[in-house]
């Protein structure tokens, strides 16, 4: 219903300010119907909207009945101080020599009572200047040529809709709705006071720094809250801060209801930090309704609405509000405005009702007063004697606003008359001009940069707002036990991000004047080791905890995501650090390595004993039966063997990576060429008839001949694997996550499988040659001994291969020493166990006769 009236009076503005001469009747309906609450002429005048009172009646409305008028009650005596501080501006602004001089400034003040409707009338009312008088036309331009005001975002915004379209310039000290920086909708609107668009991304950079991630909000459910809530919401969520509910206070006339269920709401939250975006009215009403409920125990953030409020700072609300944060605008000093509003008084203007309603608000009296037992007022009554919000000039920080407002017009206008200005005469009057026009004031309005005597300095940018700078500003007790409003901090918006916000090191007061400071969140945090899991179907600060995957940590709480260690780091057991990952590799300190290596000595120290045996028996025909040269070179190669075995025990190095595999081709080719060469020898010399006389004895020199052009072709090629692709020590950390397995990568496995090859083909033509002689004479037949070794040599690495490719880390390299010492073994078995058993436990079979009696009885 408010709107609809609202929009059929602007509708009627409309068509007053167009045909207004025509119908005298709609010119008075246009024109407000009171005095100007204060006023006085001058050359320009200034015009003053306040809440003056905080309280309005609620006419019936109807479509054929003449509404009753408005009527406001119960006087503000904070927006009164505003009135009296705006006043106070141009009464020094007029004394002033240097600022318009011989330039009067008038001003006239309307109510609007903190609500719409009364603010269209008191815009009306600026505009078309017309009182109670007996003219019947309405003035065909403004009366004022600025206005100061209002004091909440709401009503600005509907003064602007009636001045704006006549481009009346607008400078509030108190309205801090984002919505009003839109210079499209807006552009004869200036403040003096930050937009919400900086206070409430301050908010919710305090909110983040104190760790509160969980908090409840409440706001005005008009422009101002809406706004400026909507704002912190959306940069409380880049924070990462979660609201847990957010509920509306209007002025309405089922409030006590609405406002009971949102104490409700509150107290049944477990969010410990309310955010509390209040105009002053909605701000007394809550604080009523929570004394009703109890409602204590919370951390309180407030707007600059009325986190310095002085008439909240009382004992009755500081069960309630102790403690409470919130950022304001910086206060100061503005000399001689407490003597001037001492001096208020209803002698000043004995017609003036405002001034009597003042006095009798303040001391409690009535002028004439009738009733019985009431007080009458004489009006020397003494202000130095009150302390209300009108005479504390000890937080002067919307004051100034109000103070700035009317040095910013003055500025302007006298920058718009061009005073001072002319050759060298620097206090020239100023140039007066006829057609002085709102829309110049603006103009000029956007140019201003002027410096107040406390060394302010004031300006406005494109959007007509001033320098976003805040205190934060904490409820504290002093000595005395009185609640101060300290502050502990400062915004700076024009900083870059990171040093915008700054904290003053001194202590803050928390909720309850508790020591500790609150703790407001959905879920605790979690411990380093662990991240947080979003719980399903909650706000992103509603989480699980859930312990880091293996090689993953987060060292701080509360960390969403889990970190991956590099690439040759783990994470520990706690999952809390990343740490240098197990190299691994086959060590002499490992069980497995010691063992393998204690068989390699032992292996090579039995073929040395062996060769020991064979050296002592050397001049028996057992030992020259069997070419004692090869037989001495083929111990000698299996002891390489077995030692090379142990170039494959230890941390890789690029020596080590080389020797292993190029000492085990070499080693094991010289073994092969060996028992070849020896095949050949035994094959050759009993495949004859007469091999003591018709068969020449096969040459020493072609035996070396051959091991010798064997060997060196292996040492060729291992030459040119270490030439063309080196093995070389490498980490590999594919294999296994956990753990960094060092080994020789063999550069080319190509050259590694022909050195196995040449090293098996080499076999192969021994076990077929040995297959070929294993039906020689019994008594000495070395070929049988040559063909089983040849089988067990061939077995193991046949079977080698795929165990070698499948086995992971340092088994690989167990698997390939094993199988060295299992070939080297079995050759050594196979081959001189028997001889050794001959000569030491069955010399009588050692000698010629027995050696050549099978084949002697043949021939008989």
């Amino acid at each position: 219903m408010h709107d609809c009236v609202f929009v059929m009076l602007l509708f009627l503005l409309l068509m007053g300010a167009i045909g207004a001469e025509e119908d005298p009747a709609l010119c008075k309906m246009l024109g407000n119907p009171e005095f100007p609450l204060l006023s006085k002429d001058g050359d320009i005048t200034i015009g003053g909207a306040f809440s003056i009172h905080s309280q309005i009646s609620k006419p019936s409305l109807s479509f054929t009945d003449t509404p009753e008028p408005l009527t406001c009650s119960r006087i503000n005596f904070a927006e009164f101080h505003f009135a009296q501080t705006m006043i106070f501006a141009i009464e020094e602004i007029n004394n002033s020599s240097s600022l318009l001089p011989n330039i009067s400034i008038g001003y006239k003040i309307f109510d609007t009572c903190g609500s719409t409707l009364p603010s269209t009338r008191a815009a009306m009312g600026l505009m078309n200047g017309q009182e109670k008088t007996l003219g019947n036309n309405c003035s065909s331009q403004s009366s004022v040529h600025a206005v100061i005001g209002a004091s909440e975002s709401s009503s600005t915004i509907v003064m602007l809709q009636v001045l704006g379209i006549f481009q009346v310039p607008v400078i509030s000290h108190f309205a801090t709705c984002a919505c009003l920086s839109n210079r499209k909708e807006y552009p004869s609107f200036f403040r003096t006071i930050p937009s919400d668009y900086y206070q409430s991304r301050a908010l919710a950079k305090l909110v983040k720094h104190f760790g509160w991630t969980w908090v409840g909000a409440v706001r005005s459910d008009n422009d101002y809250g809406n706004n400026g809530m909507a704002t912190f919401i959306t940069a409380a969520s880049q924070e990462g801060v979660c609201i847990e509910y957010s509920e509306a206070i209007s002025r309405t006339a089922d409030r006590r209801e609405q406002v009971a269920r949102v104490v409700g709401v509150i107290k049944s939250g477990s969010a410990r930090v309310l955010i509390a975006f209040l105009a002053q009215g909605e701000m007394n009403i809550l604080l009523e309704e929570a004394l009703k409920q109890n409602l204590t125990g919370l951390q309180w953030v407030g707007s600059e609405s009325w986190i310095t409020a002085g008439h909240l700072a009382t004992k009755r609300y500081s069960g309630i509000l102790m403690g409470s944060l919130g950022f304001a605008i910086r206060k100061t000093k503005i000399k001689g405005l407490q003597e001037f509003l001492f001096q208020v008084n209803p002698s000043q203007d004995p017609q003036n009702n405002l001034l009597r309603e003042f006095w009798e608000a303040t001391f409690g009296c009535r002028f004439q007063s009738r009733l019985r037992g009431q007080t009458s007022c004489t009006g020397s009554e003494r202000l130095q004697d009150i302390n209300n919000p009108f005479t504390d000039v000890s937080e002067l920080r919307i004051s100034n606003n109000v103070y700035k407002a009317v040095y910013a017009v003055a500025h302007a206008l006298h920058n718009m008359l061009e005073c001072g200005q002319s050759g060298e005469t620097v206090n020239h009057p100023c140039i007066w001009k006829d057609d002085l026009e709102p829309r110049q004031v603006v103009k000029h309005l956007q140019d201003v940069n002027f410096t107040l005597k406390s060394e302010e300095r004031e300006y406005f940018d494109g959007n007509g707002d001033p320098a976003a700078t805040y205190e934060l500003v904490n409820w504290q007790r002093n000595r005395a036990g009185d609640v101060v409003f300290v502050a502990v901090g400062n915004y700076d918006a024009s900083l870059p991000n990171g040093k915008q916000f700054t904290m003053d090191g001194i202590k803050i007061t928390w909720a309850a004047e508790s020591p500790k400071r609150p703790e407001s969140v959905c879920s605790e945090s979690c411990l380093p080791g662990f991240r947080q899991a979003v719980m399903k179907g909650k706000p992103i600060c509603c989480f699980s905890c859930v312990p880091c995957a293996a090689g993953e940590i987060s060292n701080s709480s509360s960390s969403a995501e889990c970190s991956r260690c590099p690439i040759e780091y783990w994470s520990n057991e706690d999952h809390s650090q990343c740490v240098l990952k197990v190299m691994e590799f086959l060590s002499y300190g490992d069980t497995m390595g010691a063992l393998l290596a204690s068989f390699s000595l032992f292996g090579a120290g039995l073929t040395l004993l062996v060769f020991s045996v064979l050296f002592r028996f050397r001049h028996t025909p057992l030992v020259k039966a069997s070419n004692s040269e090869l037989s001495f070179l083929l111990l000698f190669s299996l002891t390489l063997c077995f030692l090379c075995s142990l170039t494959f025990i230890g941390r890789p190095s690029e020596w080590s990576c080389m020797l292993r595999h190029t000492a085990f081709g070499i080693t094991f080719a010289l073994c092969m060429s060996c028992i070849l060469a020896k095949t050949i020898a035994v094959v050759i010399a009993f495949k004859a008839n007469r091999p003591s006389r018709t068969v020449p004895q096969c040459s020493a020199a072609l035996q070396r001949t051959s091991v010798l052009s064997c060997t060196l072709l292996q040492v060729f090629v291992c030459l040119l694997w270490l030439t063309l692709a080196p093995p070389n020590p490498y980490k590999n950390t594919a294999h296994a996550t956990e753990r960094i397995i060092l080994e020789c990568d063999l550069g080319s496995s190509i050259w590694f499988w022909v050195v196995l090859g040449y090293i098996g083909l080499l076999a192969v033509l021994c076990f077929i040659l040995a297959f070929l002689a294993r039906k020689l004479p019994d008594n000495f037949n070395e070929a049988k001994f040559i063909t089983f070794s040849m089988l067990i040599f061939c077995a193991v690495w046949v079977a080698f291969i795929p165990a070698y490719v499948s086995s992971p880390g340092k088994f690989t390299v167990a698997v390939e020493i094993f199988a060295i010492l299992a070939s080297s073994f079995g050759l050594l078995f196979c081959i001189f166990a028997p001889k050794c058993y001959i000569l030491l436990l069955k010399p009588e079979r050692n000698t010629k006769r027995h050696m050549m009696g099978r084949n002697q009885s043949k021939s008989l």
